[in-house]
């Protein structure tokens, strides 16, 4: 089990980063809300990498949400188109090493490494790439292609964190509810998932 406990004499530095819309909530929500709630100076980057149109208000919203409070939060909506990030990879490497420039993070969240989904894959090599003085974490996303991992890695949630990234998911994201496979329970059965494997 991973401690979240940060001893330094200045605000934790945390970024999080997702390829989509809904992406650091359904992968990592909870522990964000814990890493918030554990942290009251921290200093957080929210980088969405591909929302156009309508998503670009649901990722906003949703940072906000998940932000209020936190005196100091940037959050950074970049319009990649979705399902192409791999082709775009120059113009979102640039994206990167800007980000570089303004963050030094402590703590990064991104995508599993073998996630199959091309642009979840091509966020999670640049955020490597380009954070190697981080410790970088990494969260799943449950989806068709089954390529879930082994983590080495466990945060703790308490059923309110849980229960609450799922209501934010839901109030934040309704143009995702006709998906086969957004429902309460594939989000929650995750958490419980990796639950049983940290034992």
């Amino acid at each position: 089990m991973l401690g979240l406990a940060f001893d330094t004499n200045r605000p934790l530095r945390l970024l999080v980063v997702g390829a989509h819309a809904d992406d650091i909530e359904i992968g990592c929500g909870a522990t964000v809300i814990r890493l918030l709630r554990e942290n009251p100076q921290i200093e957080v980057d929210w980088v969405v990498a591909s929302a156009m149109e309508a998503r670009v208000g649901e990722a906003e919203a949703s940072a906000g949400a998940y932000l209020r409070g936190v005196n100091h939060a940037r959050v950074h909506v970049w319009e990649f188109r979705d399902g192409f990030l791999p082709y775009e990879g120059l113009r979102v490497k640039e994206r990167f090493e800007a980000l570089k420039r303004e963050s030094s993070p402590d703590v990064v969240l991104t995508h599993y490494r073998d996630d199959r989904h091309q642009d979840h894959r091509l966020v999670s090599d640049l955020t490597w790439n380009t954070f190697r003085d981080s410790v970088v974490l990494e969260y799943e996303i449950p989806k068709w292609d089954g390529d879930l991992g082994v983590p080495n890695a466990f945060v703790e949630a308490t059923e309110e964190d849980a229960l609450t990234k799922v209501a934010r998911l839901n109030e934040f994201f309704p143009s995702q509810h006709a998906r086969d496979w957004w429902d309460d329970q594939t989000f929650l059965s995750m958490m419980r998932l990796r639950g049983v494997e940290c034992r």
